[in-house]
């Protein structure tokens, strides 16, 4: 009986002998689906799906290509789960571990990354700008585990935010007073809240004399501006060498003239070279993983104080004079995201301490 593995098969063989792509996945579609109603087989091959296996991310690229669905991931074979407005839902599914690790290698081809049992984690871009997590055994029980966090590019500007419901006008206009008048603000929430998101709509307020760089474990931050420079984090080479720290990328950008600096999310040592460097004038965009306004500001005091060598009067007098607003997102229930806070740091009573002043809140 055929297969769409003997028709993938078939046509990379077609390939590599000099047929052209597109027609040789249409002839053996064409011959499997004649073979298949002569031997009454209740099946129809499509092109799309034989494309999918060769060129594509095979069972996961219709789920890629799909606009609704947020995020895919794997735990084993049996499986796929994917999230429709901040909602799982399972696709059962046949995929063996020879597939799933074919596909990981695939997806990492152009990233330049590897994943093996020296280096069990990876982080890696796919062509779309989606963010992929691979974690394999031992670290993982027994099956290999991915994640997917697609990139949407519907959401462009913070006008885009305002016709979702994400944000209301009155804190729009705070916003883009805040971004104008070159303020640093710091956008938290927890995973999938829209804090991502949210800076790229940011970014797109920036006028063209603007420069803007870019840091980030992996790349997820999309910006049309023109004068944009990225920069993402390395692991270390099988000999334990060339890393690249989000703390080192942070000092490289401070030697590229930015007139904003950007940290995908500030969770290490990298927090006090920030707050350093948007303490020399540079304003910044910046995310943080918080359940409030007031969290985010006291973790930031956290990392810095981890970093080394700092008193928590230091860097509470920094963020004082660094962090202008922090804005901080939410995903309800019914998988809506909103901003339901706006506030700027401020001196409390106590030496040292910092309370919150809130500028907007949501009913």
């Amino acid at each position: 009986m055929t297969s769409t593995d003997s028709i993938v098969e078939r046509v990379r063989r077609a390939v590599m002998s000099g047929d052209d792509l597109g027609r040789a996945i249409t002839t053996e579609v064409q011959r499997a689906n004649e073979r298949a109603l002569g031997d009454a087989v209740a099946i129809e091959f499509q092109e799309s799906d034989v494309t999918h296996r060769v060129t594509g991310f095979g069972i996961l690229q219709p789920l890629l290509d799909d606009p609704t669905v947020e995020e895919i991931w794997v735990n084993d074979s049996s499986a796929v789960f994917v999230a429709r407005s901040g909602r799982h839902e399972r696709i059962p599914a046949d995929l063996s571990t020879d597939d799933l690790r074919t596909l990981v290698e695939r997806m990492l081809r152009r990233s330049g990354r590897r994943v093996d049992v020296s280096q069990p984690f990876v982080d890696a871009s796919l062509p779309d700008g989606s963010r992929l997590h691979v974690v394999i055994p031992p670290i993982t029980k027994e099956h290999w585990s991915l994640n997917i966090r697609k990139f949407s590019s519907a959401v462009r500007t913070l006008d885009d935010l305002v016709a979702r419901g994400t944000i209301a006008p009155d804190a729009k206009r705070i916003l883009q007073a805040a971004i104008s008048d070159g303020r640093t603000v710091l956008v938290s929430g927890a995973t999938q809240a829209g804090k991502t998101t949210m800076v790229c709509a940011l970014l797109s307020e920036l006028g063209p004399g603007e420069r803007i760089v870019t840091v980030e474990e992996t790349f997820e931050i999309a910006t049309r501006h023109p004068d944009t420079v990225g920069m993402q984090c390395r692991g270390a080479s099988l000999d334990g060498v060339g890393e690249v720290t989000l703390r080192r990328l942070v000092k490289e950008a401070l030697r590229m003239r930015p007139t904003r600096l950007v940290v995908g999310e500030v969770r290490g040592d990298e927090s006090l070279d920030l707050l350093v460097a948007l303490n020399s004038g540079i304003p910044g965009l910046c995310t943080i993983h918080a359940n409030s306004a007031s969290d985010a500001v006291r973790k930031l005091v956290t990392l810095c104080q981890l970093a080394g060598g700092v008193s928590e009067a230091f860097v509470t007098s920094t963020i004082l004079a660094t962090i202008d607003l922090v804005v901080h997102c939410r995903m309800d229930g019914d998988g809506q995201r909103r901003i339901i806070d706006i506030a700027r740091p401020i001196a409390s009573g106590d030496v040292g301490a910092l309370a919150m002043e809130s500028l907007w809140a949501s009913n």
